[in-house]
């Protein structure tokens, strides 16, 4: 298990955790944990981290919940997705910021600074999480230079604490 500094473990209530899982639900359009579940909310290195059980499935960016990439295995959400060529894959894997031109597909009703998740265009599996430079539009543009700031990725620090 990698070392990741979590400080601040608390227990949710489950009126909190109602409030929790309807914000990602209706972002996500996918059913989440329950106000049942165990749910610990905790501070992490770079943004607040959700617990469900000892699993970190969800993290807070800028007051907005998402999904961990082990949370996307999970729960298989099918909104708020940018797909990736192959091409593209060993760089994502790598933290590297997802550029315009390896973009292939994109969700509609992306907005600037929505949280979205990566997936490939083969296996679609998720990959990373990442910021939205751009709207949808943009995003399917296909410009040259960012469209999604890179947050959490498979190998990362996040990753390897939940293994």
């Amino acid at each position: 298990m990698a070392e990741i500094r979590i400080r601040k473990r608390k227990r949710m209530r489950s009126k909190e955790v109602k409030a929790l899982a309807d914000e990602l639900t209706s972002v996500l359009q996918v059913p989440v944990f329950s106000e049942d579940d165990p749910v610990d909310l905790a501070e992490g290195p770079d943004f607040n981290l959700i617990f469900v059980g000892n699993d970190i499935l969800g993290l807070i960016y800028e007051d907005k919940p998402f999904l961990t990439v082990r949370g996307l295995q999970k729960y298989k959400p099918e909104r708020r997705y940018v797909t990736v060529d192959m091409g593209a894959v060993r760089f994502v894997t790598n933290g590297a910021d997802v550029m315009g031109p390896g973009i292939t597909e994109a969700d509609d009703g992306i907005s600037v600074g929505d949280l979205v998740w990566i997936r490939d265009e083969k296996n679609r599996v998720p990959l990373a999480v990442g910021v939205a430079l751009r709207d949808t539009d943009g995003i399917r543009s296909k410009e040259k230079g960012k469209a999604i700031q890179m947050l959490h990725f498979v190998g990362d620090k996040l990753w390897k604490a939940g293994e």
